[in-house]
C-alpha cells in the first residue's frame, strides 16, 4: 500500500485544482493579462503545489516510514534517508 491511499481523495482534488491554475495562468498569458496578476497567480499556484508537496510528505511519513521502522533493519534506514532526501529537494525548490 503506497503512504498516500488515506487521502487519495482529497491528493487528486488538490491537483486538479492545481491544474485548473495552470490552465488559467496559460489563458492569462495568451490574452495579455498585466504581468503582475500573472505572477500573483503563479504564486499562488507554487503555494498550492507546496502545500499538496507536504501533505504527501506527511503520508509517506506516517505510513510508509512509520511501517519500515517498525520492521527494523536495512529498509528502515533506507525509507528515513529517502525521505530526509525528499525533504531537502522540498525545502531548495
Amino acid at each position: 500500500m503506497t503512504g498516500h491511499h488515506a487521502r487519495k481523495d482529497d491528493i487528486v482534488r488538490r491537483l486538479r485544482r492545481i491544474e485548473g491554475q495552470v490552465r488559467g495562468l496559460q489563458r492569462m498569458v495568451e490574452e495579455d493579462a498585466y504581468c503582475i496578476n500573472v505572477l500573483t497567480q503563479v504564486a499562488a499556484t507554487n503555494a498550492a503545489l507546496q502545500s499538496c508537496a507536504l501533505v504527501l510528505l506527511e503520508e509517506h511519513l506516517n505510513g510508509c516510514v512509520t511501517e519500515a521502522i517498525v520492521e527494523g533493519g536495512e529498509q528502515a534506514q533506507a525509507q528515513v534517508s529517502e525521505a530526509s532526501q525528499a525533504i531537502a529537494r522540498l525545502v531548495r525548490a
